[in-house]
């Protein structure tokens, strides 16, 4: 399975993810670049604002959650 497919099957779990589960869970370091696949492949991905803080210092990264997938017929590259 490739990681496009692994981050999708996340995504239509209804779960959200950001690259650091990503790297975690899938070993993905790119994750902007499969969500960018996943968005030319006809998938609504929405980008959410992550934050954590530590040592008094705030980091903020993307999280991204499906929306809504390809309607029937359209372009879908990735099935299951």
């Amino acid at each position: 399975m490739t990681q496009e497919q692994m981050v999708l099957s996340h995504l239509r779990t209804g779960l959200s993810i950001s690259p650091l589960e990503a790297l975690d869970k899938y070993g993905c370091f790119r994750l902007a670049s499969v969500i960018f696949n996943l968005r030319a492949a006809g998938y609504e991905i929405q980008t959410l604002d992550g934050a954590s803080s530590r040592n008094g210092r705030t980091k903020h990264y993307a999280v991204y959650k499906l929306t809504s997938a390809p309607a029937v017929g359209g372009q879908r590259r990735f099935q299951f």
